[in-house]
């Protein structure tokens, strides 16, 4: 294929920190493509149902896509031709909350006590469902606890995610505040429990005066922490790796000019961080912490692959996956190797 056959690139990004939406907001990524000729696409934006769920399924020719890793894992359990070339991780707020009337204090206390999980319609994958899940297995552990120790309730919704963007209970805006269904049976006494998350699970837990049962996003133990935003990856369809490697390599060397770029701007990226994920700088700090801005680099290195297939493992020992299959045939280190060539020569 000729340098010039591709035309536009489609890509994708969660409503979270990541080096795509921060080299997204300084025209980082527009200039690095219009050089060769290419505009690029946003999955997410589109007014087209069937190219949106790409950012679900993976399924678009020539695109990539940064976030949360339940997605295009499950892509990739159920054959689609993706390629892994990048991992960022972004540690967040995690936690366990109920309110104060439950009587629940510590983790312990949750013995016995329904813990809640939303569960979506069959389509896509349920990944706010194994996010819930990894997190109490991650909170239970750190006791010597199990889920069997608990009452796991579902809390059934109609919605799939794709149907969430669309109609007037948005009130205009982007998103749905997330964690709405799991505060709502909290507070009408179905569950004693929930999971919470990032930017949204710290403003719904400070809007109902939550008490904390446990927060883990910033333990120690990597494999506390590891769940579907920590980390988060960056993939490639097998089309984009294959035939056009250079423009791989294009988009980490880009996406680490925005991470080097984040590292001396920490008051900027806390703004930027905020206009991406729909929350206040007051919000952002809170729940990533002072050092969000040290956070927002990519790279491929074992350890990070190594946390990759963790949550991989954990994802197919609870039925989210197609079928497994093996992390490290998955990883495309070719683009790194193409960027440290350069360096050298």
């Amino acid at each position: 294929m000729t340098k010039n056959a591709i035309s536009q690139i489609w890509y994708t990004r969660c409503p979270v920190p990541t080096p795509v939406g921060l080299a997204t907001q300084l025209g980082l990524l527009d200039k690095a493509f219009a050089t060769e000729g290419i505009t690029l696409n946003s999955i997410i934006d589109s007014k087209d149902r069937s190219v949106r769920s790409s950012h679900f399924d993976h399924h678009l020719d020539y695109s990539f896509r940064h976030g949360g890793n339940v997605p295009p894992i499950r892509a990739r359990s159920e054959g689609n031709p993706t390629r892994l070339v990048g991992i960022t991780w972004t540690d967040e707020f995690q936690a366990i909350i109920t309110l104060p009337e439950t009587g629940i204090k510590t983790t312990r206390d949750l013995v016995g006590r329904r813990f809640g999980i939303a569960r979506r319609p069959p389509g896509i994958v349920d990944f706010m469902a194994a996010t819930a899940l990894k997190g109490l297995v991650s909170a239970l552990s750190l006791e010597g606890l199990t889920p069997s120790d608990v009452e796991i309730v579902d809390i059934p919704l109609s919605e799939s995610v794709l149907d969430g963007r669309e109609g007037p209970q948005l009130y205009g805006l982007r998103n749905r505040q997330a964690y709405g269904p799991e505060a709502a049976a909290l507070l009408r006494g179905e569950v004693d429990a929930i999971y919470v998350k990032g930017t949204p699970g710290i403003a719904v837990a400070n809007l109902f005066a939550a008490h904390t049962v446990a927060e883990f996003g910033f333990h120690p133990d990597p494999k506390i922490r590891i769940n579907s935003g920590s980390p988060r990856v960056l993939t490639v369809d097998e089309r984009l790796a294959e035939d056009r490697p250079d423009l791989v390599a294009k988009l980490i060397s880009t996406l680490k000019q925005a991470g080097s770029w984040a590292e001396e701007h920490p008051d900027e990226v806390r703004r930027f961080v905020a206009r991406e994920v729909g929350a206040s700088e007051e919000v952002v700090a809170a729940a990533n912490g002072p050092d969000l801005h040290k956070h927002l680099g990519i790279g491929l290195e074992p350890e990070l692959v190594a946390a990759i297939g963790h949550y991989k493992d954990f994802l197919h020992e609870w039925g989210f996956l197609a079928s497994n299959f093996d992390i490290d045939q998955w990883v495309d280190q070719r683009p790194w190797a193409e960027l440290d060539a350069r360096a050298v020569a």
